[in-house]
């Protein structure tokens, strides 16, 4: 059997004996590369923000080396987050004991303080840092492909060994993105923990709250606006292109790092709410939504479906909630017995 041939190269080579002949034949022609200089400037000229890359694969090894350096750096980044958010939870484990007078601080420190005295700067740091990591070991792995494929782009735009930071520049704009999110995240907890509508678990003391968000989060699964962040997550490549592409330039790759979390959080901020019913350190609860997260983002017919069916389950086991929170059920017994 003979080898496979790229079709990349093939073409190549043809484009080249017909360039070769023409020269032999005394007809000046422009260089493919040079066609594709005038043609991008005529683009940006008009508005068009493009960035032109050689579409022939890259050398093996260094896709096998950018593979390997950014999935280890990965790795261990949601290693560390998960293994920061055990630690937080063997640290609120207080044995069985009646915690109904005091508030722990999200630390491993011990601090507690009495449930209605109000927060200092130090608890809102604390929480603030939670809701960070939390959001870096849930969303992570969903958000990978975007990583690679910014990687991929930058290897084919030769960006002669900037190629890591500035790969790492994108993955810190869409941190920054989260670090937002858990700015209000902290400011919500904290409304309803001085509301009195958390536990010291940090979960949902009111069935209507827990029901009326389950509701809220599996409408907003039916919605144009979950549609349009859920594409822009799907499909890296061309969100990217449509963003402008790769970027050389620090700035430019926190930028458009900071759009994709931008659309990231569009895509999760009310299923991250539904923390907020089932215990907002609860790890069952955070493994569940971040694997549904994962399974929602996968770029096929299956993901596209997930949104929905999981956006009816949510409203129907609401409505669920809100009938037994309300004593709808036993009214209705009533009723029908007399």
């Amino acid at each position: 059997m003979g080898s496979r041939r790229c079709p990349w190269r093939s073409r190549v080579r043809v484009a080249d004996r017909i360039a070769q002949r023409l020269r032999d034949a005394g007809q000046l022609i422009e260089e493919p590369h040079q066609v594709a200089a005038r043609i991008a400037q005529k683009l940006w000229e008009a508005g068009h923000r493009i960035v032109i890359t050689d579409p022939l694969p890259t050398e093996t090894s260094s896709r096998w080396w950018d593979q390997f350096v950014i999935s280890l750096s990965l790795i261990l980044l949601t290693a560390v987050a998960w293994a920061y958010l055990f630690w937080l939870w063997a640290a609120m484990d207080m044995g069985g004991m009646d915690m109904s007078a005091f508030r722990v601080i999200q630390s491993r420190m011990g601090y507690m303080m009495p449930a209605h005295a109000p927060w200092r700067a130090m608890e809102f740091f604390f929480v603030f840092a939670m809701w960070t990591v939390m959001m870096v070991a849930m969303m992570t792995a969903s958000t990978a492909p975007m990583i690679f494929m910014y990687a991929r782009m930058g290897r084919l735009a030769e960006t002669h060994g900037t190629l890591f930071a500035t790969t790492a520049w994108f993955v810190a704009g869409w941190f920054l993105a989260w670090a937002a999110f858990s700015v209000l995240a902290t400011l919500v907890q904290w409304a309803l923990e001085r509301s009195g509508m958390l536990d010291p678990a940090m979960a949902s003391t009111s069935g209507v709250f827990g029901a009326l968000v389950f509701i809220a989060a599996g409408t907003y699964q039916w919605t144009r606006a979950k549609e349009l962040c859920l594409v822009e997550c799907q499909k890296p490549f061309e969100f990217l292109m449509q963003h402008g592409g790769f970027r050389h330039d620090a700035l430019g790759s926190v930028m458009i790092g900071l759009r994709h979390g931008a659309y990231c959080i569009g895509c999760c901020w009310a299923l991250m709410a539904v923390l907020f019913v089932g215990g907002v350190m609860n790890p069952l609860w955070i493994f569940l939504l971040a694997l549904f997260v994962l399974l929602e983002k996968v770029p096929s017919s299956f993901g596209c479906v997930v949104a929905p069916v999981s956006g009816a389950i949510l409203v129907v086991a609401g409505t669920w909630v809100l009938i037994l929170s309300t004593g709808l059920v036993g009214w209705g017994v009533i009723r029908t017995v007399q």
